[in-house]
């Protein structure tokens, strides 16, 4: 089983390849010399080198006490996550997974043998409790396929020790700047590695997005990345990580809908579909727990006095037994090939994008128009609502405003970098009227699924006078939310002007 732990650490080079005296930095009670470990390391990626690109590094590496298998994401500049995992002779398939969504079908092969001579300090406080471990690495690197030759190089780490406060940092970094040591260009060895030892290649184009097209693709990517960076999160059933890479599926499909101008719907519109199943298979488990925690919530504000029957029981099982991690469903979802072959159409667009005419003019006309075009399909429906009497009919019109307020929202989301405050201020009350629209919408839900629940307990015998009690509150949330409608909707209509 792989475990996971949190790596903070700097890198540094320095002309001397010294280090410097570090007793004299605050907190730093005695510089221990723990003496030398060898380590050899073998580093895999495929031949295109998806993962170091994504800043994903996957080793083998023998010497040190973590002698085993080592996977390790980004999370911000300095700080990794490793998942570690028992020593094998071949990749360990939970590791394999993990990478799937950049590697896909494509053979994870050795690129780079890392050997390194590690001069290891430990960096005590007058307790002796360790605040970081200072290594001196002299590093042999040899590339094993997609380069050639070998290089060699010396590098100083700091890595903070577990639970230690990355202020700690700072003061180290400063006693090494004052020393002359300075801070390493590479994220990390593989990447100088790989770097040092490429074939050399031309620089690629790089710049601002200038067109319509280039702000539409921009967004699309980032989305893009969204689902493909998030896929290890969520097979790890990591907080919030469906949720996330839901949002991501429908700001995309969402995104060629309302840019239909840009990118070429008879492109895209298949791939909406298919979007629109992912976010649908991420939904089968979320959207239940989520309206279970609102009911479980509205039943635990009820007094006892008023709970008649084994009311929590009943929501209990309808919601079912909340897994432990992530589905075995949903993690065949993302090992299935019709989901890869999802994110290798992807790739694809954006690699050989469908852009229509308007996709070459400049951005603020065109984006502003798709946009404002959204905007009024909101304030149809919202009007819409507003003349209808409460009932079921309101109910469907208000669902459909709330959906494309989100659709509204995210043509916003991809504009405002061309379009500035004014798109900007739209986001922000896209999704406040989303927020709104929500609630209304969540209690539609909750009310229907407590009228089954209901009918479930007549039949067996049981009292619905709670049920009920439930039923009535939630149509008073919705009728809350339909009397705050015309105000706030007259608030944003003003604040779209400015569009």
């Amino acid at each position: 089983m792989a475990d996971t732990k949190r790596e903070i650490e700097r890198k540094y080079e320095s002309d001397d390849s010294g280090l410097p005296d570090l007793t004299g930095v605050a907190g730093v009670e005695s510089v221990v010399d723990k003496g030398v470990a060898h380590l050899d390391a073998t580093y895999y990626d495929t031949a295109d080198e998806r993962l170091v690109a994504s800043s994903i590094t996957l080793r083998r590496r023998t010497g040190g006490s973590d002698a085993g298998w080592h996977l390790k994401f980004p999370v911000a500049p300095g700080v990794r996550d490793e998942i570690q995992a028992p020593m094998s002779e071949t990749l360990p398939d939970e590791l394999t997974a993990l990478v799937r969504s950049r590697a896909r079908d494509v053979e994870l092969l050795p690129v780079v043998r890392l050997r390194s001579d590690r001069d290891v300090r430990h960096l005590l406080d007058a307790e002796g409790r360790l605040l970081a471990e200072v290594s001196v690495d002299a590093v042999h690197a040899e590339r094993l396929s997609g380069g050639v030759g070998d290089v060699q190089w010396t590098e100083i780490e700091v890595e903070l020790a577990d639970g230690g406060d990355p202020a700690f940092l700072d003061k180290v970094e400063k006693r090494l700047r004052k020393a002359g040591v300075r801070p390493s260009e590479s994220a990390s060895k593989l990447a100088r590695a790989l770097a040092e030892t490429a074939p050399k290649k031309q620089s690629p184009v790089t710049g601002d997005p200038v067109t319509a097209g280039d702000h539409v693709l921009a967004y699309v990517r980032a989305q893009r990345d969204a689902i493909v960076g998030l896929d290890p999160a969520v097979r790890q059933d990591a907080e919030d990580s469906v949720h996330s890479m839901r949002v991501a599926t429908r700001r995309m499909r969402s995104t060629f809908k309302s840019y239909g101008k840009v990118l070429d719907r008879n492109v895209t519109d298949p791939i909406g579909d298919e979007l629109k199943w992912l976010a649908g298979e991420l939904g089968v488990d979320r959207d239940r727990e989520v309206l279970s925690e609102r009911l479980t919530g509205a039943l635990d504000e009820v007094p006892g006095a008023l709970v008649s029957g084994p009311v929590a029981e009943r929501l209990r099982t309808w919601a079912g037994d909340s897994p432990g991690g992530a589905s075995a469903r949903l993690i065949g979802v993302l090992d299935s090939h019709r989901y890869l072959a999802l994110l290798d159409t992807l790739d694809a667009l954006l690699a050989d994008p469908p852009l229509l005419k308007a996709a070459g003019k400049k951005p603020e006309k065109v984006l502003a128009k798709a946009v404002k075009k959204d905007f009024g399909k909101v304030t149809g429906l919202v009007e819409q609502s507003l003349d209808l009497e409460p009932g079921t009919d309101r109910d469907v019109a208000i669902h459909e405003a709330r959906k494309k307020t989100k659709r509204t929202r995210y043509a916003a989301e991809a504009a405002q970098p061309a379009l500035g405050k004014s798109a900007k201020d739209l986001v922000k009350s896209m999704k406040s009227l989303q927020n709104l629209l929500g609630e209304h919408q969540d209690s539609v839900m909750s009310r229907g699924t407590l009228r089954e629940l209901s009918a479930v307990a007549h039949a067996a015998g049981e009292s619905a006078f709670t049920y009920g009690l439930l039923y009535g509150r939630e149509e008073q949330r919705a009728a809350a939310v339909e009397a705050e409608l015309p105000g706030f909707w007259d608030g944003v209509k003003d604040g779209a002007a400015a569009l």
